[in-house]
Parts: C-alpha cells; sequence; structure tokens
C-alpha cells in the first residue's frame, strides 16, 4: 500500500506509519494515581519530560504490583530489590534467549538507553519506576486487532456522517474491566507466540468469549477465527503506545492491525460475547470525540485516513 512520502523524523515523536505525528510527548503514562492502587506518581512537568533535559529534583516513586511480584511465568526477576552489584544484565536491545522461550527486548522505536542495569523509558520520564502492572523491564510488546465494517441504514447502504460527508466505520470495542474505558481488544505477545496467534487469541477471548465456549465451539470459532485473519489485513500502527501503566524502566509497544469486513458478511458468522478482560463489548463508530483507552484513539485516526472514512 502507499501510505504517501514520509516528512522529516522529529526526534521524541511517536508516529503513524505515513510519518505523520501521533502524540509530541506521553500524556496518559504521566497520570496518576497509577492503574489499580492508589500509589500517585512524582510529578513531572511538559518540558521535563526528556531525559536529556536536568531536572535535579526528580525522585520518581518505586512501584511494583504485587501480582508481579509473586514471580508468575511472564514476569522478569526483581531488579529493583537488588543492588546494583547483585542486579544481572539482561539481555536488553536484543533477543533474549536467556529468559524461557525467548523474549524479544528489542524496541520497535530504536536502540533504548540503559542506566545502573536498568532500561530508560525511550519517551523520558513517567513519574514512577519499577514494573507497576507490567511484567518485562523494558519493552512490553502487545498485539491490537482493529477489526472494521462500514456502518449500514436499514436498507443496507453505508452510513454518511452529516458533517464530513464520508462514510462512517464501526469497530469491534470492548469495554476494559480494570478502568471501564471503551477500547481495541489486544494483549501482550507471549513468549514463543507469533503476532498472528496473540491478535486472533486476544480477540477471540475478549470480543468472543472464547474462554466461556465448550471445546468443540471453540474449535468451529477457531476455523471463523482463520477465514477473518486470513483475508487481506493492513498495519496501522507498530510503536511506542502511551499507556496508562508504563513507567520509566517499563512500558508497552504495539502493533495494531486492521482486518477491514467490506461487506459486512465475514463478522455475521459470530456473536460479539465480553469475555476475559472485558466487561462488555459492542460496535462502535470510529469517531475522533469518543475516548478510549491509551493511544487507540490515535490508531483509529490513522485507520479512518486509510480507509478515507469519517473521524
Amino acid at each position: 500500500m502507499n501510505l504517501g512520502k514520509r516528512p522529516k523524523t522529529v526526534k521524541g515523536r511517536r508516529r503513524t506509519l505515513d510519518g505523520q505525528p501521533i502524540q509530541e510527548i506521553h500524556q496518559k503514562a504521566r497520570t496518576t494515581p497509577y492503574p489499580g492502587c492508589d500509589v500517585n506518581r512524582c510529578q513531572v512537568p511538559d518540558d521535563k519530560v526528556p531525559w536529556e533535559v536536568p531536572f535535579n529534583s526528580y525522585h520518581p516513586v518505586n512501584y511494583t504490583a504485587d501480582c508481579v511480584l509473586a514471580g508468575p511465568p511472564w514476569a522478569d526477576v526483581d531488579l529493583m530489590s537488588m543492588s546494583l552489584e547483585e542486579r544481572p544484565f539482561l539481555m536488553f536491545n536484543q533477543l533474549d534467549t536467556k529468559f524461557k522461550g525467548a523474549v524479544e527486548r528489542t524496541s520497535f522505536i530504536g536502540t533504548y538507553k540503559v542506566k545502573d542495569k536498568l532500561p530508560l523509558n525511550p519517551k523520558g520520564r513517567t513519574g514512577m519506576v519499577g514494573r507497576g502492572l507490567l511484567g518485562r523491564f523494558g519493552p512490553n510488546h502487545a498485539a491490537d486487532p482493529v477489526v472494521t465494517r462500514w456502518k449500514r441504514d436499514m436498507f443496507g447502504n453505508k452510513e454518511v456522517h452529516p458533517v464530513t460527508s464520508r462514510n462512517v466505520l464501526e469497530f469491534v470495542a470492548i469495554q476494559r474491566r480494570d478502568n471501564g474505558l471503551w477500547a481495541i481488544p489486544g494483549g501482550m505477545v507471549e513468549p514463543g507466540e507469533n503476532l498472528t496467534m496473540t491478535l486472533k487469541n486476544e480477540f477471540g477471548e475478549e470480543a468472543l468469549g472464547k474462554l466461556d465456549k465448550t471445546e468443540q465451539e471453540r474449535k468451529d470459532m477457531s476455523k471463523k477465527l482463520d477465514k477473518l485473519f486470513q483475508q487481506d489485513h493492513s498495519q496501522v500502527f507498530k510503536g511506542y503506545s502511551d499507556d496508562p501503566r508504563n513507567t520509566d524502566n517499563a512500558w508497552i509497544e504495539t502493533t495494531a492491525i486492521n482486518y477491514h469486513d467490506e461487506e459486512g458478511y465475514l463478522m455475521q458468522n459470530f456473536t460479539l460475547q465480553a469475555g476475559d478482560d472485558a466487561g462488555a463489548v459492542r460496535w462502535q463508530d470510529v469517531d475522533g470525540n469518543s475516548p478510549l483507552f491509551a493511544s487507540h484513539q490515535a490508531i483509529l485516526k490513522h485507520v479512518a485516513g486509510f480507509h478515507n472514512a469519517h473521524f
């Protein structure tokens, strides 16, 4: 696909694949209190976010959730509880073959700095050190399936937005249990799991209630999902996610893939049912006025642009 000429890269800006800036500096990664607890971050002014800007009074809060400290299979050892001399060197900025299943510790946006055997968030300060709710130091890779179709009226015609005069897209949205915000379904890419597998599994579990189905129902659903996820698709974003779970030492990077049901036939084979981390699920208009979790609004803006749809 032709995404047009790429403008000059500006340091510190996250961009879509066509080179357009999504956000100058992370905002949601500095929100307080931290999700799921009453721990407040150290406040970081906009001009003090970049690491290269001196901030002598910066005293970030150290926080890692108990569920992470419990040592589940998807989590690193707790480097924060060790002295500098005790900390092992994790294989940052490379594929960590020492970790069970091999963990991808490279970043989509380039080489990140490591200080005192700890990685530094490439987008700057967040007011918190440690891992928060994230399992891995450095990038925690996620995958977001953006399933879309055209919104149609009772006669089957595409709906046109009265202001922009563009056709309206709908996407499958879930309501997160942890904060009540609407979001694109998605989840973490586990060691040994490829991207397509994660996309299909997360969509099935969160938007179709796969975990609540019988074994035969799961097999039938898997075949239908294979058909949906094997069609032509577009990578709409790959990079840093401005997520409220990010810290100075752990952050989320995501790959968003758009699966578009042009005629609306493929999704007729499915009944939306919330499951796993989702409290609700629905078809929702792709619209710039709808608040969404993390960087999902920015991702949908690019999806709308790709289809020349309303936003």
